[in-house]
């Protein structure tokens, strides 16, 4: 499924910058709500009005951020907040988060795209229909370098709140009480059209502190690919006569922590090893050991190990620590280039490096152009994360028109952030490391 990039006439409108202000809405069980205009307040992002997002969640949790727009990376948020019920005070959680690549390798060998940094992925916002931002509302961007200068407005950001199902649920001791709630999430997207795909990507903000972050691929198999003599493609349509190209998208996503407001922070590794049963025990034994990550990473993903980044000046209200958990989605790790061997990278930061391959600016002599180059050695005191998907795309009938969404993605969960689960109920607010019978 060959992206036919440079064939297709751009004279859609474009993106760019402009006003955003989400508001607090209530959110039934029954769906979404309405985002209205939030009334007085002051930021706790550092920007303008225009260029602000803060929602009030059903369930009590607000999140906080802003936003702009560039040419190449598309939507980026920076000083994104967290404030769960019971907490006083806006919560810090990332200096800003974006998209750090899309790399399209072909099966074949034939090509290879950058689709954020070669092929026009910031240029192509599209505008998106009332019906696709249920609830919600859609404001205007303006994109830099827009294609066409004349049309580079774009009703191309979508903010709404959705429900996502049980929150948390327990039957109470008595048999007569059932605690559950049913869980909120902000949602923010856009839509960027490269060729003949169409990209969604999508940054959901959970109630209870989590954040998704996913892209979904969607649009059109281009009937340019159906030419995948090689054996590498996969039949389309009647008998066997059409090949779409099988291929990969290697998505990228940079993350630059800020946790409680200060960009120190530490790495630490877990890893958890199973032996066989001791002498009269039942079962199988497993022991945790953490590494701490003192200098730069390039980190592989296997079973039983995970990541998280410490806050080095906050703690919650038991005196541990807030951190994030790295939680991975699905993926098809991609072994074709050195940039893409590994699911994660911890560098040190350097505002010269802002994408994980093809990177545009000059970082100077020897400085090299992918993330695989700046796993240097450096110890991590500002660490960035660099989180990578992968997806082998081979096509089926079923792609067939148009193109159902495939997403892949990952998430980052809070631990010890808020010494509860930040959607207690109060009748268990007393239940602080001890169970009593309700």
């Amino acid at each position: 499924m060959r992206v036919n990039r440079n064939s297709r006439a751009r004279s859609r409108a474009a993106a760019g910058l402009s006003v955003l202000a989400l508001a607090a809405g209530a959110t039934t069980a029954a769906g979404p709500a309405v985002a209205q205009p939030k009334a007085a307040p002051a930021p706790a992002a550092d920007c303008s009005a225009a260029y602000r997002i803060e929602q009030k969640l059903a369930t009590g949790t607000t999140w906080r951020m802003c936003w702009h727009y560039e040419s190449e990376a598309g939507l980026v948020l920076e000083d994104i907040s967290y404030q769960p019920p019971g907490e006083a005070a806006p919560i810090k959680v990332l200096s800003s988060a974006k998209l750090a690549q899309i790399d399209v390798p072909y099966d074949d060998g034939s090509v290879e795209y950058s689709d954020l940094t070669g092929a026009g992925f910031g240029q192509g916002l599209v505008d998106m229909v009332p019906a696709e931002c249920p609830g919600g509302a859609i404001k205007t961007v303006k994109v830099p370098d827009a294609w066409d200068p004349q049309h580079a407005n774009v009703k191309g950001l979508c903010t709404t709140t959705r429900s996502r199902g049980h929150a948390y649920r327990m039957e109470a001791d008595t048999g007569n009480k059932v605690f559950q709630k049913q869980g909120k999430d902000l949602l923010v997207y856009t839509v960027n059209k490269v060729g003949w795909y169409e990209y969604i990507t999508e940054w959901r903000f959970q109630d209870d502190g989590t954040l998704n972050m996913n892209v979904g691929a969607t649009g059109s198999l281009s009937p340019g690919d159906y030419d995948a003599g090689d054996g590498r493609g996969w039949p389309l349509g009647k008998g066997a006569k059409d090949y779409a190209t099988s291929h990969s998208h290697n998505v990228f996503w940079r993350l630059n922590f800020g946790l409680d407001g200060s960009s120190k922070a530490k790495v630490e590794q877990y890893d958890s090893t199973v032996s066989p049963p001791a002498s009269g025990a039942e079962a199988p034994s497993k022991k945790t050991t953490v590494t701490k990550i003192t200098k730069e990473l390039a980190g592989d993903a296997k079973n039983s190990r995970w990541w998280r980044l410490v806050s080095n000046s906050g703690k919650n209200k038991d005196n541990h620590a807030r951190s994030y958990e790295l939680v991975p989605g699905a993926t098809t790790k991609y072994l074709g280039r050195a940039f893409t061997k590994h699911d994660v990278y911890f560098t040190e930061y350097n505002k010269c490096e802002q994408f994980a391959s093809d990177n545009l600016r000059n970082c100077g002599a020897g400085h090299g152009k992918s993330v695989d180059k700046w796993v240097g050695g450096q110890t991590l005191t500002h660490p960035v994360v660099w989180v990578n998907s992968g997806f082998h795309h081979i096509a089926r009938d079923e792609d067939q028109q148009p193109m159902p969404v495939h997403w892949q993605g990952f998430a980052i969960a809070p631990r010890d952030v808020t010494a509860m689960n930040p959607l207690t109920p109060p009748e268990l607010a007393d239940q602080n490391g001890h169970v009593e019978p309700r």
